[in-house]
Order: C-alpha cells, then sequence, then structure tokens
C-alpha cells in the first residue's frame, strides 16, 4: 500500500526567485516551510494558509549563500548560516512580515569565533538546535564542530572534529546525546554529547565513502543514519559497526577531481573502499558542485520505507531503502536540485532548485491535485 503514496504528480510552482535556492524544509510539524536563498532572501510560507508567506527574511551579512536554516523546536526562532562564524537568529511569530536587520527587526548575531577582531575565518556548513531548544551545534569549514549555548550566549565547546571540511552535523535522535558529523575528510564520526569533554574524541568512525560527505540524515532510532557522498553514492549506517577509529582512505584515487566543476571520472566509478562498513549503497543520482542533501521519507506516512535525495541532474530521486531499487524521479527542474523535504504526514514533496524553482509534487488524490489558486501551475519538462 505505502508505494501508492509517492508524491509524483505535478509540479506545482510554490515560488519562483531570480537567485539560487539553497535550503527548503518543512517544519517539523509541516505547519511552516523554510526556503533560503543565495539572494540573501529566506522565506518562510505557511503551508495550511494556502502557502502564504508568513515571513519574507532579508538576511543579514551574507557572505556567498544561506548555507543552512533550522528553526527551534517550538517554531518560535529561525537561525541561518552562510560563510561566516556568526549565525543569526529571527523571531519567527512576531508581527512583522519583512523582516529587515536593524530596521524592522534584529537579527541577533551569535558568533561561532573566539576572534575578536571580527574577521571572517571560517563559515558555517551546518547549524541545528539542540533538541531541548537551548543550544546550537554547527559544523564548519574550519573542520571543526562547535555548541554554542543560547541561555549563557555564548560559544561552550569547539572540537577539532575531522581533518578537512565539516559539512554536515546531525542529532541521532530525540534524546539529543548522540549526534553524526560528516567532513570532506570521507569520514561519518558519531559523537556522544556527555563525552564532548572527554578530549574531543568521536565514540565511533565510519568509513565507506571515496570522497566527500555532503550530508547526513538520521533515522531516529539513534542507531541508523545515510549519507549522501561526493562519490555520487548515498550509504545507510548501522552505528553498531563503527571502529574506534579510521583514517581517510585514498589510496585507489589515481585521478585528479575537483567536484565544484568536474565531473566525476568514469573510472571512479566502480571503485569501492576495501574496508567499507556501510551496510547498503544507492546509486543513480549526481553529487556535484554543492552540498547536496539526502533524507529518509516520513514516518507516518511511509514508515520511511525510501530514501530521496537531490542531483546535479536537475532531479529528485526516491529509492526504496531495503532493495535499493529507485523508484521515482522527478523532472522539471532546469538546474541542480540541492534541497528536497517530504511533508511529515501528508504525500507531499517540496524540491528547490538552483534554477529559482521551488515546487511540490503531491500523490494525486481522485486523479489530480488540488491547485492553490494563488499559484500558477507550471508543465512540467
Amino acid at each position: 500500500m505505502l508505494s501508492r503514496y509517492l508524491p509524483v504528480k505535478g509540479p506545482w510552482l510554490v515560488d519562483q526567485m531570480s537567485t539560487r535556492a539553497y535550503v527548503s524544509q518543512f517544519s517539523a510539524d509541516g505547519s511552516l516551510f523554510v526556503a533560503g536563498f543565495q539572494g540573501s532572501y529566506i522565506r518562510i510560507y505557511n503551508v495550511e494558509d494556502g502557502w502564504k508567506v508568513q515571513k519574507n527574511i532579508l538576511a543579514k551579512s551574507l557572505r556567498w549563500t544561506v548555507t543552512d536554516t533550522s528553526l527551534s523546536p517550538d517554531q518560535r526562532h529561525l537561525v541561518y548560516a552562510s560563510m561566516s562564524p556568526v549565525v543569526h537568529i529571527v523571531d519567527v511569530g512576531s508581527a512583522e512580515t519583512e523582516s529587515l536587520a536593524n530596521v524592522t527587526e534584529l537579527h541577533d548575531g551569535l558568533d561561532f569565533s573566539s576572534s575578536s577582531d571580527g574577521s571572517y575565518s571560517f563559515g558555517i556548513f551546518s547549524v541545528k538546535f539542540s533538541t531541548d531548544g537551548r543550544e546550537l551545534v554547527a559544523g564548519s569549514s574550519d573542520d571543526s564542530i562547535y555548541v554554542y549555548d543560547l541561555e549563557q550566549n555564548k560559544l561552550s565547546l569547539k572540537i577539532l572534529a575531522h581533518t578537512s571540511d565539516v559539512n554536515t552535523v546531525c542529532f541521532a535522535d530525540e534524546s539529543g546525546h548522540l549526534l553524526f558529523s560528516g567532513s570532506d575528510d570521507n569520514l561519518c564520526k558519531v559523537w556522544d554529547r556527555r563525552c564532548f569533554i572527554a578530549k574531543g574524541k568521536p565514540a565511533g568512525v565510519l568509513s565507506g565513502h571515496l570522497e566527500g560527505i555532503t550530508f547526513i540524515d538520521s533515522h531516529g532510532d539513534g542507531r541508523y543514519f545515510i549519507s549522501n557522498g561526493k562519490d555520487q553514492t548515498i550509504k545507510l549506517w548501522d552505528i553498531r559497526k563503527m571502529a574506534p577509529n579510521a583514517t581517510s582512505y585514498s589510496g585507489l584515487r589515481n585521478y585528479e577531481w575537483d567536484y565544484r566543476w568536474m565531473d566525476y571520472p568514469y573510472e571512479a566509478r566502480d571503485l569501492k573502499h576495501p574496508s567499507d562498513q556501510s551496510i547498503a549503497t544507492y546509486k543513480g543520482h549526481s553529487v556535484l558542485r554543492t552540498l547536496i542533501r539526502c533524507y529518509f521519507s516520513p514516518v507516518y506516512s511511509t514508515g520511511q520505507k525510501y530514501i530521496y535525495t537531490g542531483s546535479h541532474d536537475s532531479c529528485v530521486y526516491i529509492y526504496d531503502l531495503v532493495t535499493g531499487e529507485q523508484v521515482a524521479s522527478l523532472q522539471h527542474h532546469k538546474s541542480t536540485v540541492r534541497d528536497c523535504s517530504w511533508h511529515p504526514y501528508y504525500p507531499m514533496l517540496v524540491s528547490s532548485s538552483w534554477d529559482g524553482d521551488v515546487v511540490k509534487w503531491e500523490f494525486p488524490c481522485n486523479g489530480e491535485a488540488q491547485v492553490p489558486a494563488t499559484k500558477k501551475r507550471i508543465r512540467r519538462q
């Protein structure tokens, strides 16, 4: 029965911007949707009110692009990050629709840097509220994981976590004790926050990717997670297989390659890590140019039966978790799909692309999805 409820009908336009869409996520209850763009705009849509823009945020001190956003557990505050050590926080529930820093509202700056000269020595790729909303955890371009104490309004911890950029951090479950991180050193690491102070050593390491990790999503049970890699694969992991330590393996790489502007070498596509600890691998999508994200499908509507991901080839791919089979490919966009989000309760998926389009896909109810009156329908390519 679950296979009948894939959100493949459409798409229908949610929004269209003149700059690249980098981030797009439903809130935990599905009532809000957040999209962040390279041109400084972050928009929060009220899903239950016909996708009306509830908040239009002009990001402060943006460097390059909005790299990540995170809603607080109570959905009252949003933090956004860019290629800067300063993360900004905005009041989502305020009366102001237009949120311009220091004009209509304050965008409080939370400085993750220990530098006092205000220099932008690193950027933040990934930021997440803790499960109790009291802290922020971030991964950065200086190979580190940071913890910011919101109640004390200060940086509380820095760990030199990897030997290259930390592109992604993710909580393992609702307890907030375990944290996963992924890096350009090709490694995924598991951290126990109760032991953070123990010389900054991870609880364990998982190796298997041949190139850098772009994103990690947790199954939510504190045991399984998936990672997207620049080796053009998604891998499924069980932390019970983790090792106490590992080093990045590059023995098979006899070619020069930069994922920011080169296609993945043909000769690299069938290479395998000699000590791959993953329990499944999914192929078909492409991970190039940017930190493309992948996710488990929702518990409520799918039982987490699927994995879905954006792709450099302008599509959204959906894989069967168990068989690895590609069960759907959503085609509309004209450029890289960096992020996508499946509604937690409804058979609806929203994709956002570097072409500036944010569109929604639905399961066809009564043969046809409902088109919001205020939105224009767009043709599939």
